[in-house]
């Protein structure tokens, strides 16, 4: 009987069969994003996308990448891993959509000691499915076994997004001024900033345990954590561009970080905390950590995911459209954010 040699490259840790083991089916999953622009089989050295410029006077190609960060750890500690895809899915699309663009591809990268299928099948899945209510091609990837460089059981994700939008339809704040109205959007919870100090004050100092009931919040810890990053490119897109001057994404940094990436040097951005109401998450990490109110809002969104500026004689409107809520107003200044 032949004796069977496990090969050199699967003993230093790198085990290409297992790969190629759980990527079989990945085509038709990742196939279902693709539109008639998408070109090419899957697999191949580079995605293909036939680019299509109708109706666009000078078209701009918009790009982003980012990772979820230390959510990832939670993801992994309950065993949840769909939604943590469709977290870095969505962020990237956010990220283009504040300059006004629509996702055209998205590209994955997945990081790990050792592939499990159960756990790469439910990324897949997660980032098929956030592709195509987001309206992109799911169009290419890498998956790279590193058992030198990641712990067992553990991975890394990272996504990078390209989108398109008409140059004069960009929105860059240059045509933000005071007395402008800076409506909020809600947030989803954490989204995906925010969590190595979530992690540190709620399972480090507070002993909680991911599936602990809390009062004030209707599902349990980890549920919450993990509630899935929203998309907010379609509310946007749904609103004329005329009717808004600018966009920000509220992320890491939160509203003190990300607001002024978008206000004229002229301009402060004055924010009322008490015209919305913060969701107990992160009220429960305050009191935690006894954490004061300006750090709260340089690390954590907040409950506001999204804040559009506008002038004073459309808010209304915009309010009707985006379900929204006035949360403050630009101010003359020097490019920062007054918490009030």
């Amino acid at each position: 009987m032949r004796r069977r040699v496990k090969k050199a490259y699967a003993a230093a840790g790198v085990d290409i069969a297992l790969g190629n083991r759980v990527k079989k089916g990945l085509q038709e999953k990742v196939r279902s994003t693709f539109g008639p622009e998408v070109l090419g089989r899957i697999g191949g050295f580079g995605g293909l996308f036939r680019a299509d410029f109708g109706g666009l006077r000078e078209p701009v190609l918009v790009s982003s990448v980012d990772g979820v960060g230390t959510k990832l750890k939670v993801a992994i500690a309950l065993g949840r891993h769909e939604s943590i895809a469709q977290d870095l899915v969505n962020h990237c699309i956010n990220d283009i959509a504040v300059i006004g663009a629509r996702p055209l591809f998205f590209l994955d990268y997945i990081g790990a000691k050792r592939l499990d299928p159960i756990v790469f099948a439910q990324l897949i899945s997660g980032f098929t499915k956030a592709c195509k209510e987001g309206g992109c091609a799911l169009i290419g990837g890498e998956t790279a076994q590193m058992p030198d460089v990641y712990r067992a059981g553990e991975y890394d994700l990272v996504g990078c997004i390209v989108g398109l939008v008409d140059r004069q339809k960009m929105l860059d704040g240059s045509r933000i001024v005071p007395s402008d109205v800076l409506i909020g959007l809600p947030s989803n919870g954490l989204h995906t900033n925010g969590f190595s100090l979530a992690r540190k004050i709620l399972l480090g100092e507070m002993r909680m345990d991911l599936s602990r009931k809390i009062d004030g919040i209707s599902r349990p810890l980890g549920e919450e954590l993990l509630r899935i990053h929203r998309n907010y490119q379609p509310l946007l897109a749904s609103i004329p561009h005329r009717l808004l001057k600018g966009a920000a994404h509220i992320t890491g940094g939160g509203l003190i970080d990300n607001l002024p990436r978008i206000l004229p040097g002229t301009c402060d951005g004055l924010i009322k905390t008490s015209s919305w109401s913060v969701p107990a998450i992160f009220r429960l990490i305050q009191r935690g950590g006894a954490i004061a109110n300006d750090e709260m809002y340089e690390v954590f969104n907040m409950g506001i995911g999204m804040v559009l500026v506008v002038s004073k004689v459309h808010a209304p409107e915009v309010l009707a459209l985006s379900k929204g809520k006035v949360i403050g107003q630009v101010t003359p200044g020097s490019g920062k954010i007054l918490l009030n």
